[in-house]
């Protein structure tokens, strides 16, 4: 007997742990499994609810207390650059940006250790091995790229210092997963990789830059904050940070309410 697989995406909630980003909360994530023919519309519809891609997972925050954890975006046709900011791409002038498929290399495990031993020697993803590695970089039923980024000096020619896991949506760019060389400070690596993908969506004709997460109350994700105008996504809609007029939700033709939560997910009509 054969069994037809699901047309409709299947969702669950995680149990509760430990929040990372705000002391004395819990956390709990909804999700559901990216796999299939029509990953690719799954990933471009839940992500413009707010959901992040982790390989072959789409989750989003399903917290029952707390709701500080809001997707975040930059519209990249009325972005503004500040002094600052201007000043970061200028001192980055020479760096070089490559865009490749998503395969792992030894040279970026070799960066991405030391990136963690430095900034997350706390986090999930300090006991990382290459195989799990290599699972990050290339498990993807979407369309991903993959950016390095070189820069040379007199000891090394095409060093690489910077690399970022990007995923291509209809209507951006979604920094998936990023990493640097933390020995150069001064060179703001972070900042500066985030204004590039602000630049590569403009010359792909794309309209926003997906940064993941801005956490209400955590220092640790406030920085994108500095990328104005800033939308995130809160009570169905996207609106600007900062307007706290409560949006109008859009007609779907598909709804389907999940378990325990307020929120409504819209999904594509009869394609997944």
């Amino acid at each position: 007997m054969r069994h037809s697989l699901p047309r409709a995406p299947q969702f669950y909630v995680t149990a509760p742990q430990e929040c990372p980003y705000l002391t004395n909360r819990m956390e709990r994530k909804l999700f559901t499994s990216l796999v299939g023919t029509d990953s690719q519309i799954l990933n471009n519809a839940l992500s413009h609810q707010g959901f992040r891609r982790s390989q072959n997972v789409l989750y989003r925050p399903s917290c029952n207390e707390c709701s500080s954890c809001l997707s975040a975006r930059v519209p990249v046709s009325t972005f503004k650059l500040s002094r600052s900011q201007k000043r970061v791409l200028k001192k980055n002038i020479n760096i070089k940006r490559e865009k490749k498929a998503p395969i792992a290399t030894e040279s970026q495990f070799n960066l991405f250790q030391n990136y963690v031993k430095y900034r997350h020697s706390e986090g999930g993803m300090a006991g990382m091995d290459e195989i799990e590695f290599s699972s990050m970089i290339e498990e993807t039923s979407v369309e991903t790229i993959l950016c390095e980024y070189y820069s040379s000096d007199d000891q090394i020619p095409d060093r690489l210092i910077a690399v970022s896991l990007t995923d291509v949506l209809s209507d951006g760019l979604s920094m998936v997963y990023s990493f640097y060389d933390t020995s150069l400070p001064s060179l703001s690596l972070g900042k500066y990789m985030i204004l590039d993908h602000i630049n590569m969506a403009s010359e792909m004709f794309l309209d926003y830059l997906y940064l993941g997460y801005w956490v209400s109350g955590s220092n640790k994700m406030n920085y994108k904050v500095e990328y104005q105008p800033l939308e995130v996504f809160r009570d169905g809609d996207w609106s600007l940070l900062g307007d706290f007029k409560k949006p109008i939700r859009k007609e779907s033709n598909l709804i389907t309410n999940i378990e325990g939560k307020k929120d409504t997910i819209y999904l594509p009509d009869s394609q997944v």
